[in-house]
């Protein structure tokens, strides 16, 4: 999986421009200059009046040395068991120098005026450079289309399996975050089975729907999601200022025709859009756009709204991370420049004519016994219309509780 991974991930994450207000810069003081090096570890070290330049294992990496004291790992600067700062970070004198550096058995050693010395590890250095750190990923993942998905032949995990062992929910894990869906099979057709499958990764995440929704076409709430229409593809909850994580449905009952569900990898789409017009990605992801939620119905009054750009990126590698796309409820346009305004609709309809391609959607029936869990900041949901009684039950589950159980089982996450 993970040698199918490095050959699939696009590129283009370290090979787009950086947003130039963190653009490195760095002035060499050539007078001050000192160079050690050390055979055993291939480090040279060259020092300037506020940081030292580090080559290690072909990297040429810059460390700021107020930034070196701040992350200093001794006993009284860090706590390694609660892994928390002691240091008083607005204590440190912001023209600190070191008044000796070197490089012993793989560590950069500084001794500070006052006589404190710091320690670290030249690969912890190199893990935690701004110059690793912009070559590498934060999340990998791989993009699909409805193709690539398939060829993918990704195994559902299975109810009992799930529920009793840690090696099925870790590999349900790693298949969600690498493309942004899994799915959980032979799920006794309950709210109940439905909120305890979920609770295996995170923690459900109460919103004005309440804790764990199930609904019919009953228009009970001021949503299209509660008809029979289709709904085109699109994120939910786009309209709060932190989007819902996760969305899970499971389909409890249908006695009809239609509703399959649709599902789009909405990176997919815009890292297409990014390589075929890059300006057209950078418009979409730097211009704000207002999404809203107005409800009045006679047992339900909200007003929500959230503001953020179609597309976000982590502004030192470019990395997509937050898809915001919802045409129903993106609301009035006026956060954007009457000059831009013409410019942004072309972006947004070559995103939207990307996204609409047939060979781009996957196509799912779920059925009773069928739970799938979609990345609501990655992957789009829509439905196909349908007849009949169709009762759907799911919730939204918090992403930074997800991530963690991804972590703790040892997934870059």
């Amino acid at each position: 999986m993970l040698g199918a991974l490095k050959r699939t991930v696009r590129p283009a994450l370290q090979q787009a421009q950086l947003l130039s207000a963190l653009r490195h810069t760095h002035t060499p003081w050539t007078h001050k200059t000192q160079v050690r090096a050390c055979a055993a570890t291939s480090a040279t070290l060259h020092l300037h009046q506020d940081s030292l330049e580090l080559n290690y294992a072909g990297t040429q990496m810059h460390f700021n040395y107020v930034w070196l004291r701040d992350h200093c790992r001794s006993v009284s600067s860090y706590n390694s068991q609660t892994n928390q700062r002691i240091l008083d970070t607005g204590s440190i004198d912001l023209n600190i120098r070191p008044d000796r550096t070197a490089v012993e058995d793989g560590h950069l050693v500084l001794s500070w005026p006052g006589g404190h010395v710091s320690k670290y590890s030249l690969n912890w250095l190199a893990e935690n450079s701004y110059e690793g750190k912009k070559q590498s990923t934060v999340q990998p993942r791989i993009f699909w289309n409805s193709d690539i998905y398939k060829s993918a032949n990704i195994p559902s995990a299975k109810w009992d399996t799930f529920m009793s062992c840690d090696d099925e929910v870790k590999k349900f894990l790693q298949n969600y975050l690498l493309y942004g869906i899994a799915f959980v099979d032979d799920v006794p057709a309950t709210v109940e089975a439905t909120e305890a499958v979920t609770q295996r990764v995170s923690l459900i995440r109460e919103t004005t729907y309440g804790r764990t929704w199930c609904f019919t076409s009953d228009f009970s709430r001021g949503d299209t999601a509660y008809s029979q229409l289709a709904l085109d593809r699109h994120t939910d909850t786009s309209y709060f200022q932190e989007p819902c994580g996760i969305q899970v449905f499971h389909c409890l009952k249908h006695e009809g025709t239609g509703g399959r569900t649709l599902l789009v990898d909405g990176f997919y789409a815009a890292e297409t859009l990014r390589q075929r017009s890059p300006e057209h990605f950078e418009l979409l992801s730097r211009v704000p756009i207002r999404h809203e939620y107005i409800e009045n119905t006679d047992n339900h009054r909200n007003h929500m709204t959230g503001i953020g750009p179609v597309v976000n990126v982590y502004p030192w590698n470019n990395e997509i991370y937050l898809i915001r796309y919802n045409n129903y409820d993106r609301s009035v346009i006026n956060t954007i420049p009457h000059g831009v305004v013409q410019q942004w609709y072309v972006a947004h309809r070559e995103l939207t004519t990307e996204l609409r391609r047939p060979e781009n959607e996957l196509w799912v029936k779920l059925s009773p016994g069928k739970v799938i869990f979609i990345d609501n900041w990655r992957v789009m949901h829509g439905r196909e219309s349908f007849t009949g009684l169709r009762q759907l039950c799911g919730c939204y589950l918090t992403r930074d509780d997800v991530l963690s159980t991804a972590r703790c089982f040892g997934l870059q996450a």
